[in-house]
């Protein structure tokens, strides 16, 4: 494994010799938008190995994307080669359809500590909930980025991550152009998390799970998803949508667009740089509303 060749694979080369917050912020910004939050390999017949050779071969080398335990794992290997003091969380993400959280560890995410200040870093969460930069890890500050407002909260040692929605503007979605407003309220509930260290292994067996497990979303839907300098592409199944952030004053503007079987292949090679070895099967057992972007 070598640095240079991540470097490459993200299209970063400004200098890197200080671990400092501008660093950790141009190589995070570069991450998530070379790599997509993908699990397509489960939906090719093939095995996710977590195992950072396997996770960099398939990443760095074949140039795929992955799940948030590939591409923050990739991410934590990269910022400890480069010397910053980072360590592995754990997070329970927000179910909305059971109005609760995870009340098993199902997500990895990432905290950097620069001159005593801590910063969570995670690459991984795909979707219209990523982050764009390493956030302070300070509790109630609101801090705004492109995607929208970010805010953590803090109760008794567990961290609450959320996000403050704006509408969504889609044109093509009927005869008549609408604006549709996600959800009840405008907090998105997103995970929470505690500060006890994790180690890489602590995960296996949730990244074994995933992978059989018939009642979560990656088993449901096949899904690929990446940041772009605007907003963010999103391929669900057959649908491949298009996230224009504040396209106008507090709405993001999304168009959707059905895809045929061989159009999934190409859309995948043309907009995510992504070239399967084996054949996908696209997945979408549930169907999806209008918000696409924002159930995933």
């Amino acid at each position: 494994m070598n640095i240079q060749e991540y470097f490459t694979r993200i299209s970063y080369n400004k200098p890197h010799k200080d671990a400092d917050l501008q660093t950790l912020t141009a190589i995070f910004q570069h991450h998530i938008q070379a790599i997509p939050f993908e699990n397509l390999s489960m939906h090719c017949g093939e095995t996710i190995e977590l195992d950072l050779q396997a996770t960099y071969n398939k990443i760095v080398r074949k140039k795929r994307g992955g799940w948030c335990l590939e591409s923050n794992h990739l991410l934590f290997w990269a910022l400890q080669e480069l010397g910053y003091d980072v360590c592995i969380l754990g997070g329970n993400s927000y179910e909305p359809a059971e109005k609760a959280y995870t009340a098993e560890i199902n997500h990895i995410l990432l905290k950097v500590v620069i001159k005593g200040t801590p910063y969570i870093a995670d690459a991984g969460f795909g979707g219209a909930y990523q982050m764009w930069q390493p956030l302070m890890l300070v509790s109630g500050k609101d801090q705004p980025q492109g995607p929208g407002i970010f805010r953590f909260m803090e109760d008794n040692g567990t961290w609450y991550f959320e996000k403050v929605k704006r509408k969504h503007y889609i044109p093509e979605h009927s005869d008549t152009d609408f604006t549709y407003t996600p959800g009840l309220g405008n907090i998105r509930k997103i995970y929470t998390f505690t500060l006890e260290p994790r180690h890489i292994n602590d995960f296996q067996e949730l990244n074994a799970y995933l992978q059989v497990s018939p009642d979560n979303i990656l088993r449901k839907k096949s899904i690929c998803t990446l940041q772009t300098t605007e907003g963010l592409c999103a391929l669900v199944g057959w649908t491949f949508s298009e996230m224009k952030y504040n396209y106008m004053e507090d709405t993001d503007l999304i168009q959707i667009t059905t895809l045929t079987d061989e159009e999934v292949e190409k859309t995948l090679k043309d907009k995510f740089n992504i070239v399967l070895e084996n054949k996908l099967v696209p997945v979408n057992v549930r169907g999806l509303p209008p918000n696409i972007v924002d159930k995933i």
